[in-house]
């Protein structure tokens, strides 16, 4: 167990974690499409820092399958437990809702349903085409669980074709077994090289500030660019509440611009590196470069 902040406090945090909060009416229209279709967003259930700026851009991350997750990560704020039956009206209603937003880009995720015989890959693609079907210039990308690596799982989703198909690897090989639930480090780069290999634009992301030295962080930027990783983030960890695993570090912006300049230097296609980057944060951009080819991009938070 690393040195820790014992304190789940704002007054601890440095000056480049504090949050300029959003309150136009934008993200109060967002706020209503998302509690009159009974969504479920990674938004609200991650207690995402971002939360009011991406609203207020009418922009947000729906979570699928439910909001109750079957494994329980240390880090992680959704609920975990026995989940519910699958919702058979869910694809129409996320479909629906995006249309209601007008969103260019729309970024899905999900729980981990360990407890369906398909890891629920027949809801996820049922929702991709329902999306595709309501939303025909809307670009789509998905961010999946490691579904045990199975690639006839992984298939069904794939054949839908989302435009990005993500798994964050989450943390280094070394602390995957004491912060991440069931999951295995090696499972979520097999999982990302199927992905890659079927021709997808594949993305991961990871948090740093868990107790992870430099060197490892390096480590796995080397082993998400050798499975064929395109898009890769980094941002700092934040401890949800005080059960959860603590911070044993703040990042400062500066190592987090060498991170991406490191990344960079591997080859992705595009990096996302700053202390308040999450997967989906102006995921669309994302998507512009890899189709693009460029290399680089210079834009908010210094991404």
């Amino acid at each position: 167990m690393p040195k820790v902040y014992d304190k789940v406090t704002s007054d601890i945090k440095p000056e480049w974690l504090k949050i300029r909060l959003h309150s136009d009416e934008r993200f109060g229209e967002v706020a209503k499409i998302v509690e009159k279709h009974a969504l479920h967003t990674i938004c609200s259930s991650g207690m995402c820092p971002n939360k009011a700026e991406c609203w207020s851009r009418r922009t947000a991350t729906f979570m699928i399958l439910g909001d109750i997750c079957t494994r329980g990560c240390k880090f992680c704020a959704t609920k975990t437990g026995k989940a519910l039956p699958i919702d058979k009206d869910e694809p129409q209603r996320v479909a629906d809702s995006i249309r209601l937003m007008g969103l260019k880009h729309a970024v899905i995720t999900s729980v981990t349903r360990d407890d369906l015989p398909d890891g629920g890959a027949v809801q996820w693609a049922a929702v991709v085409r329902a999306v595709r079907q309501a939303n025909p210039e809307t670009t789509i990308e998905v961010l999946i669980p490691d579904l045990d690596a199975r690639p006839e799982w992984i298939d069904i989703i794939l054949e839908a074709h989302p435009d990005i198909t993500g798994h964050n690897i989450e943390t280094v090989e070394r602390l995957t077994p004491e912060v991440r639930s069931r999951a295995q480090y090696r499972t979520s780069l097999v999982t990302l090289r199927h992905i890659a290999e079927r021709g997808m634009i594949a993305k991961s992301g990871l948090m740093v500030g868990l107790g992870e030295t430099e060197e490892e962080v390096l480590r796995t930027l080397d082993d998400l660019a050798e499975v064929g990783c395109k898009i890769v983030t980094i941002g700092q960890y934040l401890r949800p509440t005080q059960q959860h695993w603590p911070v044993a570090e703040y990042v400062t912006p500066g190592k987090f611009n060498w991170y991406k300049e490191r990344a960079l230097e591997r080859g992705f296609a595009y990096v996302a590196s700053a202390p308040l980057v999450r997967s989906s944060y102006l995921a669309e951009q994302a998507l512009e470069y890899c189709r693009k080819g460029k290399e680089k991009i210079h834009g908010e938070r210094g991404l």
